[in-house]
């Protein structure tokens, strides 16, 4: 039975790379047999922002956005993300409240966390 997965991203994109890299992390797990779920939390939302290949790793977002548009895997984000961050329209976002936020993570089988 397919494992319910999880990325938690908090991390922000503009002082570590490690945002960028639970990106690549997550694209890559998509590709298995387990549903993945990203969650974008703080800053972390920039990534799917109109500015996201401005960001300091926009050359390693450049390849691997585009991909995660293509297969509309599911980005979760706070409500009001979309306004005050200028989010890409593209991708498949949903604006969850943080209890909708908890439950996710805390009903998923495995959760990474950056």
């Amino acid at each position: 039975m397919p494992k319910n997965l999880v990325i938690l991203i908090r991390e922000d994109p503009i002082k570590t790379h490690r945002a960028s890299e639970a990106i690549r992390i997550a694209l890559g797990l998509s590709t298995g047999p387990n549903p993945v779920t990203i969650v974008l939390l703080e800053n972390a939302r920039q990534l799917i922002s109109d500015d996201a290949y401005d960001l300091p790793d926009g050359e390693i977002l450049e390849k691997y956005l585009p991909v995660i548009k293509n297969l509309e895997l599911p980005i979760v984000v706070p409500i009001g993300s979309v306004k005050d961050f200028s989010l890409d329209q593209e991708f498949n976002i949903q604006e969850s409240s943080s209890s909708q936020i908890a439950s996710l993570v805390s009903h998923a089988d495995r959760v990474l966390t950056f």
